[in-house]
Order: C-alpha cells, then sequence, then structure tokens
C-alpha cells in the first residue's frame, strides 16, 4: 500500500497524457469524418459546461460564489475569448489541416512563447549574465527551431503513405497561433482568477462564455446550418469525450497531482503526450511521420526541458535565499503551463505553488 500511494501522482500523471493523447486522435479522427473543428469546439464546451456548472452550483450554493460582479465578469469574459476561443479555434483547425502528432509537438512550445511575451512585458527578468537566464533563452531558441523544421523541413516520410495534410503550413502557423494565445492566457489568469477567487466556479463560467462566443464564431465561418449537425455516434461520442475527460477528469487529476507534487513534475510528462500521441496516430489513423517533423519534434521537447531547468535552477535559488518565501512575481504564477486541451481544469493550488505555479490544470 505504501509503494501505491507513494506512486499514485506518477500513474495519475502518466493517465493524463493518455486522455490527452485521446482528445487529440478522437477530434482529428472526428474531422476526417467531416465535422467542422469549430463545431467541434462549440460541442466540446457546450458538455463541458453541463458537467462543470451543476458541481460548480451545488458546492458555492451557501456562499453565493458562483456570482460575478462587473470585473470578474469582464475578466473571465476576456480570457475566455483569448484562452478558449481564440486557442481552441485555431488549435483545432491547425490538427484539422496538419496532424494531431504536429499539434502535439507544438504544444511543447507554450512555456517558451510564454516565457517571451513575459519578459517584453517586463514580468520575467533576464539576465543574460546567469545560466538560469541563458538556459530559458537558448531553450526558447531551440524550441522555436524545432517548431520551424515541422512546419517547413517536413522532408521523406518515415512512415506510412497515407494521410497526410494537404495544408500542412497553414496548420503549422494555426497551432503557432494557438500557443500564443495560450501563452497570453497563462500571463493573464492570475490577475483574472483574483477577481473570481472560486476557481471551479471561474472554470465554469469560463466553459459557459466560451461556449457562446465559440458558437459565434462557428456562424461566421460556418453559415451553414448542415454544418452543426452531428452526423453519426462517433462525432459524438469524440465531442463528450472531449467536453468532460478533457474537463472533469484533468481538473481532479492534475488538480491533485500538482498539490502533491508540484506544476515541475507536472510539466516534465508533456512531452510523453507527443510521443503517445505520434506512435497511436501512425498505428490507427495511418498519419504519416515525416523526417524533419520527427527532428524537430525532439527538438522542440529537448528546447522545452532546457527552458524547465533554468527556471527550476532559478527558483531553487530563490528558495535557498529566503526558504519562507513564496514566489509570487505573475511570472511565477504563467511561466511552464504545457497542455493544450483541458482550459477548463483552473485550480486554486497552482495558483499558489511556489515552484513553477503556472501549470495550471486549465490547459489545452
Amino acid at each position: 500500500m505504501g509503494w501505491l500511494q507513494s506512486n499514485l501522482p506518477l500513474m495519475a500523471m502518466l493517465m493524463n497524457q493518455f486522455i490527452y493523447a485521446g482528445i487529440s486522435l478522437s477530434s482529428r479522427l472526428a474531422f476526417l469524418h467531416g465535422m467542422k473543428p469549430s463545431v467541434y469546439v462549440v460541442y466540446r464546451h457546450v458538455f463541458a459546461t453541463i458537467v462543470i456548472a451543476p458541481i460548480a452550483y451545488f458546492s458555492g450554493r451557501n456562499s453565493g460564489s458562483y456570482h460575478l460582479n462587473l470585473k470578474s465578469f469582464s475578466w473571465i469574459f476576456f480570457i475566455s475569448l483569448i484562452g478558449i476561443t481564440v486557442n481552441q479555434n485555431l488549435f483545432f483547425e491547425g490538427i484539422y489541416l496538419s496532424s494531431s502528432s504536429t499539434a502535439s509537438a507544438m504544444a511543447n512550445l507554450v512555456p517558451a512563447f510564454t516565457f517571451v511575451i513575459a519578459a517584453c512585458t517586463g514580468l520575467e527578468s533576464v539576465n543574460i549574465r546567469s545560466m538560469r537566464s541563458i538556459a530559458k533563452i537558448l531553450g526558447t531558441v531551440v524550441c522555436v527551431s524545432g517548431a520551424l523544421s515541422i512546419a517547413l523541413l517536413k522532408g521523406q516520410t518515415l512512415l506510412n503513405v497515407g494521410i497526410g495534410g494537404d495544408n500542412w503550413l497553414m496548420g503549422c502557423l494555426s497551432l503557432f497561433g494557438s500557443c500564443t494565445a495560450w501563452s497570453l492566457w497563462l500571463i493573464l489568469q492570475v490577475p483574472a482568477s483574483n477577481s473570481h477567487p472560486d476557481h471551479l466556479s471561474f472554470s465554469a463560467w469560463m466553459c459557459f462564455m466560451a461556449t457562446f462566443q465559440s458558437a459565434a464564431v462557428t456562424l461566421v465561418v460556418e453559415p451553414d446550418v448542415n454544418a452543426w449537425k452531428i452526423h453519426s455516434l462517433l462525432e459524438f461520442g469524440c465531442s463528450l469525450y472531449a467536453g468532460v475527460m478533457g474537463s472533469a477528469v484533468l481538473f481532479f487529476l492534475q488538480a491533485w497531482c500538482i498539490s502533491k507534487r508540484g506544476p515541475l513534475f507536472s510539466a516534465m510528462f508533456n512531452p510523453l503526450f507527443t510521443v503517445i500521441a505520434t506512435v497511436l496516430a501512425a498505428i490507427l489513423l495511418h498519419e504519416k511521420i515525416y523526417v524533419g517533423s520527427l527532428l524537430g519534434a525532439i527538438g522542440v521537447i529537448i528546447g522545452l526541458y532546457v527552458v524547465l531547468w533554468g527556471k527550476a535552477e532559478e527558483v531553487a535559488v530563490k528558495e535557498e535565499e529566503d526558504p519562507k518565501s513564496q514566489v509570487n512575481s505573475s511570472t511565477e504564477d504563467v511561466n511552464v503551463l504545457i497542455d493544450n486541451e483541458s482550459h477548463e481544469k483552473t485550480c486554486k493550488n497552482d495558483l499558489e505553488q511556489p515552484l513553477l505555479s503556472s501549470e495550471s490544470p486549465s490547459h489545452r
């Protein structure tokens, strides 16, 4: 029992990565059967709202924490637009135009993009004489170089001669845009959460608002009402899986893992999502695996770990200087989230973690 209890966070994180891979693969499968990405996003958040909203209501019924004031409404509306509506529409459009394996590799860019944005806005300190800052800069360069290799240097086909995106470059550009939107969401997450401290209610409101925002986007890009129809049980099941597993289950699993082992522990597992998605996509969906894309994905993962190492060393030094201190800056709250699928899983635990507390369970 002792061994099992001590390894529960490890098993939970492994389960998380398979769930993430399942969302990536199931969405791609739904698109191959004719479902439009924007419609998929709407139905996903409809199901997510149905699951989360009752839990948030009954848990905050006595305190009335589900009520919004003008400030919290404005914050939630804005970050729902950036972090869910824009991000998810670009992400799933990227999967549709490229492949699920490419999307899983690109998702590892988020910490590097977050670092760049935070550094440019003054939220992240950069000291070129510090090995920690140099590591974050070099890691970011390696990540971006790997992503460019995925997008531009496909190379020869390594596996399969079947399914491959006809609009590969546009798909990669969509995934770049998705990572940028998600990075902005991370930076805005902390002040937004402070405006509405009940994080379960916060997540429910985000899903609810994102449903209507995504519906408005879909009405513009897919004016044909027939596009809204769910034509098969497969399309329905894929949307339901993403809404329930990508919100409710991942919410509890990742929040619990972060509370037990910290956000860095959680972030270290995210490249496993890339490996699982790539292997299963090649086997189940017969997606093409290109030499250049594979090398680029390896580069992105190496760069990710270099960025994580630099950040971990920085926080460790601060803790040695003041063991009682909590890292309270906005960048400590936003720098490391990797997950591109579970937007609805914001949790108080990750906002209070002293080590790389950006590993919010609200990711992709």
